[in-house]
């Protein structure tokens, strides 16, 4: 479809800041222009808006209308944890490849770590990183600063309001970028005024884990992905978890726990409001919908970093969502090439490739049941709120991304329609990843991303595929304080 400038879409269910409502969102160019909703619905208090609403469609007679009856309308999904491979590892992704998988899910804008080659720990190489999005990313597109022992003094020197965080290895995963040098973190966490994403891992524990493994299992059929959660254990989470958290507070340090994967570490955390928050957590799609049963069957095609664990802690993850314990879903999108996930278990990298299928796999619990009209009703009004609010609301608040994760006149056009109740299955010949596998393949989801809008233009249809068309920008911050 062919987008002019001036787009209405019409009969949507749009969901934002926590309400549901049947309405009509004009879009001019980049930004939405006006949100206003339909007749159906419409109060008194809301009659005038209507005739503001005739009045500026009338003025344009090129007007784009898609009909977006029976279709949810969110927030395009900003995702702050991915690993697109860019500079250096393109044999498994690169920044054109998982952005077009981005937008095919509902994904709007990204956030990519530092564990490249070379590694983002300078400006001059996440400007380099930047250039090389602005030519081929259909995405909007963010990137981290990467801590290591010696670049601090660098990190607290750079510019708040263009770079989304600091990246904070305190266990080594995909890369080598493991911060231990006490001094250096004490600096980093007493002097940042930048919000540090933490991958918190107990680096002894887990060397130690993997040597004695190493020594019982290798080369027995022993040695299989069922190992991971023995190795980065719940008590190698929870100790760098707590060890984080309490310098964070001696310090009064913004932290985000990135990846939470055991029902012991939400003990750590706090549901206040966002806003009252010092200490926050992320919690992935993968830690939510897998746990260790699926490893005998998927093997290292589920191994990533921290580990897959128990139902138990699957179980907890999910109603922490409802809690207000966990603040933001994310990906931690990690592609590999297939032939290196299927080497013996201690040689296959840690990583999952699920940007494409995240918002479906959150949405999943909502369509993929057998409700009465009343029990869709309530489950709908909590569940769908709380999935914009966890994707795209405090995404944007938390990393003070500017004009995004809301559906708000003068905010950016960053949109997704999502189609309910329609049977998607996951083969390899619809995945776009680069690497061209996903742990998901011969899953059926039941619903759909119809299309995705990138800054007011319509960069994927389940119609005509992913736009050829660029119309990404690099994301804003505002400037942050200690």
């Amino acid at each position: 479809m062919a987008n002019n400038g001036l787009i209405e879409i019409k009969n949507a269910t749009i969901v934002n800041e926590g309400q549901i409502f049947k309405g009509n969102v004009i879009i001019n160019n980049d930004v939405i222009e006006r949100v206003t909703p339909s007749k159906a619905v419409l109060t008194s208090q809301f009659s005038h808006l209507t005739s503001q609403f005739s009045h500026l469609t009338s003025q344009f007679s090129h007007l784009t209308s898609i009909d977006a009856s029976g279709l949810y309308l969110l927030p395009g999904v900003i995702d702050t944890h991915v690993h697109f491979r860019e500079p250096g590892l393109t044999e498994k992704a690169d920044i054109a490849t998982e952005s077009r998988a981005a937008v095919a899910g509902g994904v709007t804008s990204f956030i990519d770590m530092p564990n490249t080659k070379p590694q983002t720990t300078t400006m001059e190489l996440l400007e380099e990183k930047c250039q090389i999005a602005a030519r081929t990313s259909a995405a909007n597109y963010g990137f981290m600063l990467g801590a290591t022992n010696s670049n601090i003094d660098q990190l607290l020197e750079a510019d708040t309001a263009k770079y989304a965080a600091i990246k904070l290895f305190l266990g080594s995963s995909t890369g080598d970028m493991l911060v231990n040098d006490p001094q250096a973190l004490d600096k980093l966490f007493e002097q940042s005024k930048k919000l540090i994403v933490a991958h918190c891992e107990d680096e002894n524990i887990v060397q130690a884990n993997l040597h004695n493994f190493k020594l019982e299992c290798a080369g027995t059929d022993r040695e299989t992905a069922a190992l991971h959660p023995q190795i980065r254990t719940t008590e190698a989470c929870y100790v760098s978890t707590y060890k984080a958290i309490e310098r964070a507070r001696r310090y009064n340090t913004r932290l985000h726990i990135a990846h939470i994967s055991t029902a012991t570490e939400l003990d750590l955390l706090s549901n206040l409001p966002l806003e009252q928050k010092h200490v926050t957590a992320e919690v992935t799609p993968n830690h939510l919908w897998f746990d260790d049963r699926d490893y005998a069957e998927l093997g290292n095609l589920i191994k990533c970093n921290p580990a897959i664990k128990r139902n138990e802690d699957r179980l907890a993850l999910w109603a922490a969502l409802y809690d207000g314990l966990i603040d933001t879903i994310a990906t931690d999108h990690a592609p590999h090439t297939l032939a290196s996930k299927q080497q013996r278990y201690f040689d296959a990298p840690g990583g999952i490739p699920s940007i494409q299928h995240s918002l479906t796999m959150m949405l999943e619990p909502l369509f993929n049941n057998s409700y009465n009209d009343d029990e869709l009703r309530e489950f709908r009004d909590t569940w769908l709120p709380l999935i914009v609010k966890l994707m795209c609301h405090n995404p944007a608040s938390l990393f003070g991304i500017k004009q995004r994760g809301f559906i708000r006149e003068g905010f950016k056009a960053d949109l997704t329609l999502i189609k309910p109740h329609v049977e998607n299955h996951i083969s390899k010949d619809n995945l776009l990843y680069k690497c061209q596998w996903s742990p998901l393949e011969g899953q059926t989801f039941h619903s759909r991303v119809e299309m995705t809008f990138v800054n007011g233009h319509i960069a994927y249809s389940a119609e005509d595929g992913v736009s050829e068309e660029k119309h990404s920008e690099r994301l804003e911050y505002k400037k942050t304080r200690k």
